[in-house]
C-alpha cells in the first residue's frame, strides 16, 4: 500500500499520525502525482489528499482511510476501550475535522487583505470558535484527548490545533488556543508525545516550504 500525502495537509497528517501510533511499516508515503497541476483527479476522482492506494484501488477521505486501517490493523486500537469512550473519541475527532480544519480551509482565501471580505472571514472564524469552545467541554484532564492513551481523537486534533496556532492568526484574528484552559493544557501536553511531535515537525517543514514558494 501507499499513502498519497503532503507534509502540510492536516487530513494527511491525521492518517500519518495514526500509522505512526499503530507502528504500521508496510505503507509507503508518496507525493500525489500531478497534484499541483490539478491532475491528481486522474488517480483519485476527488483529487484530494490523503488517498490510500491498495494495489491500484485508490481509497479517498481521511476518515474512511482511518477506519479501514483500524480494521486491518486492530492492535493497538485507537478507538477507545468502551462504547462510551469510542463515542467520545469520535466526537472530538468530528469537532477537529469539521469545525476546526474544514472552516480554517474555507477561510484561507480571506488571508489576502486586499481581497478579504470580512463578513466571510468572520463567519468561518465564528465556526472555529464554536469548535474550540466545544473542546473545552469534551476534552478531559488525562494525558490525551480522551483518557490517557492516544486515540484517533488525538490524530485529528493535533493537526487541527496546528492550523489554529499557525494559520488562524494570518486572518488577523487571535490564535484561539491560549484563552481556553483545557485546550491550551492539552496542546502543551500532547506535543510531548513522540507521534504527535513527528507529525508536527512534518507540518512545520511543509509550512516552511509553502512560505518559501516550494510547497
Amino acid at each position: 500500500m501507499k499513502l498519497y500525502t503532503g507534509d502540510l495537509s492536516p487530513y494527511s497528517a491525521k492518517v500519518r499520525m495514526q500509522i505512526y501510533a499503530k507502528g504500521i511499516t508496510d505503507i509507503a508515503f508518496e507525493r500525489p502525482p500531478g497534484f499541483l497541476q490539478g491532475e491528481f483527479s486522474k488517480t483519485s476522482p476527488l483529487g484530494r489528499i490523503p488517498a490510500l492506494d491498495i494495489d491500484g484501488d485508490v481509497m479517498p477521505e481521511s476518515e474512511v482511510i482511518a477506519e479501514y486501517l483500524e480494521e486491518c490493523y486492530p492492535l493497538p486500537s485507537l478507538l477507545g476501550s468502551t462504547p462510551r469512550q469510542r463515542a467520545q473519541v469520535r466526537t472530538v475527532a468530528r469537532i477537529a475535522d469539521i469545525y476546526l480544519m474544514n472552516n480554517i480551509f474555507m477561510a484561507l482565501p480571506q488571508v489576502r487583505r486586499t481581497s478579504r471580505v470580512e463578513a466571510i472571514r468572520d463567519l468561518f472564524v465564528a465556526q472555529v470558535t464554536r469548535g474550540i469552545n466545544a473542546l473545552e467541554h469534551y476534552l478531559g484532564d488525562g494525558r490525551c484527548a480522551v483518557g490517557n492513551s492516544l486515540t484517533l481523537a488525538d490524530c485529528s486534533l493535533v493537526p487541527a490545533l496546528f492550523l489554529c496556532e499557525h494559520v488562524v492568526p494570518t486572518l488577523d484574528v487571535d490564535n484561539p488556543i491560549p484563552n481556553r484552559t483545557r485546550t491550551a493544557a492539552y496542546w502543551q501536553r500532547i506535543q510531548q508525545d513522540p507521534h504527535a511531535a513527528r507529525v508536527l515537525a512534518e507540518m512545520t517543514h511543509g509550512l516552511a516550504e509553502r512560505r518559501a514558494g516550494r510547497g
